[in-house]
């Protein structure tokens, strides 16, 4: 049972058995815990059961105890003739204390309603706070800009209106356009960077490329910096095979096997052979 000091008063603005205004906030519902009260109320007949929701319905609708007033009970619940059992279910399920009847469960109900309410209440001003002074910033910030564009900054003012935030690069990128022609800046990257290529040839072959190529794979942010990891990715030219230089001089110097046997027969006296003389001419040569 809450406390008499912690207790719920019902609002001024009420109607209850007393005859006051109902407020907007009081309750229109409750929790009905189906299982508890099956359990609570087994055995009760079901005119009993009738007393005790009529009561429950009486004390939620009023947010407050029932009066210690059998004769007033029995009238708004239509008991005339069933005072005692009325009395009995009083006793069963309620508390008498400072000549009213309380019901722990329905303390706790009303309070936590009236906890919502008030949670709900506090969060609904804050929010409508927090318009009115965002809406009163946006004027002041608006005036504030307003006369801000009249006067001319110095050298030592800094300029503080949204007219004067640093401009921001698109980020988006772009696709390669079909006019576009091979400027001085692309082509010295690409005689300085890879003079093996010709850049006029290398830049074709870019264009036709990107220019073809669809989807978002075909936007770029900086071409210039494509054109370079282009040039830079180029396979070397080919070596024209006309221009190699082939030579038939061994690796290293060895001489002759032919020729070392004929200087030994020759040590050793024996004629030279006339065909030994010829090839000994052609080696010459």
């Amino acid at each position: 049972m809450i406390p008499a000091s912690k207790r719920v008063t019902p609002s001024p603005a009420y109607v209850s058995s007393k005859g006051a205004l109902k407020s907007e906030n009081s309750m229109h519902y409750y929790q009905h815990h189906i299982g508890d009260f099956i359990k609570d109320t087994s055995f009760l007949t079901n005119e009993e059961v009738g007393i005790y929701l009529k009561l429950l319905w009486i004390y939620y609708d009023t947010e407050s105890p029932l009066p210690d007033s059998v004769f007033d009970l029995s009238m708004k619940v239509n008991a005339r003739d069933q005072k005692e059992a009325l009395l009995g279910i009083l006793n069963m399920f309620f508390k008498l204390e400072d000549d009213e009847w309380h019901h722990t469960r329905c303390d706790k109900e009303i309070t936590f309603y009236h906890q919502q309410i008030d949670t709900a209440s506090k969060a609904g001003k804050a929010s409508a706070a927090k318009r009115a002074f965002n809406k009163r910033s946006t004027g002041d910030e608006q005036a504030f800009n307003e006369r801000s564009t009249s006067v001319q900054p110095t050298n030592n003012q800094e300029p503080r209106t949204i007219n004067h935030k640093p401009k921001v690069e698109s980020t988006r990128g772009s696709r390669l356009s079909t006019d576009f022609c091979l400027t001085e800046e692309w082509k010295d990257f690409c005689q300085q960077d890879r003079p093996d290529l010709n850049p006029s040839k290398v830049f074709e072959t870019f264009k036709d490329y990107w220019v073809a190529k669809a989807g978002q794979q075909g936007v770029k942010l900086d071409w210039f910096a494509t054109w370079r990891n282009w040039v830079r990715s180029q396979n070397q030219a080919p070596v024209n095979k006309a221009d190699q230089v082939f030579t038939t001089v061994p690796s290293k110097f060895e001489r002759d096997p032919a020729l070392i046997e004929v200087e030994r027969k020759l040590k050793e006296g024996v004629p030279m052979p006339p065909e030994i003389r010829l090839a000994m001419e052609r080696l010459r040569k």
